[in-house]
């Protein structure tokens, strides 16, 4: 009886923990999933203001790159595979280094 009540209690302890640790990661503006369920492969290189690029991490084993427009300050996830992404991304990643 003694033991049941202990792995619940410890049960109960460490399920808080866990909903507290994720409401601190999302306060920090830590995203707990993946931003991008579907992506831009169409090329829209010259509607963009910026760009962010988010390595895969535990939450989300995709890299995810998330451009934002110009015009209108929406954000679009882009196809990190296709051709013009890779172009402007190597872009970036080499006016960086100088």
């Amino acid at each position: 009886m003694m033991r049941k009540m202990i792995l619940s209690a410890l049960v109960v302890l460490l399920a808080l923990v866990s909903i507290s640790e994720g409401m601190a990661l999302q306060s920090l503006g830590v995203e707990l999933h993946c931003r991008c369920p579907k992506t831009e492969s169409r090329p829209i290189g010259n509607h963009i203001e910026k760009m962010e690029l988010i390595p895969a991490n535990s939450y989300c084993k995709e890299t995810e790159i998330i451009a934002t427009l110009k015009k209108t300050g929406k954000e679009v996830c882009l196809d990190p595979e296709a051709h013009w992404v890779k172009r402007i991304t190597e872009k970036i990643l080499n006016n960086k280094r100088l």
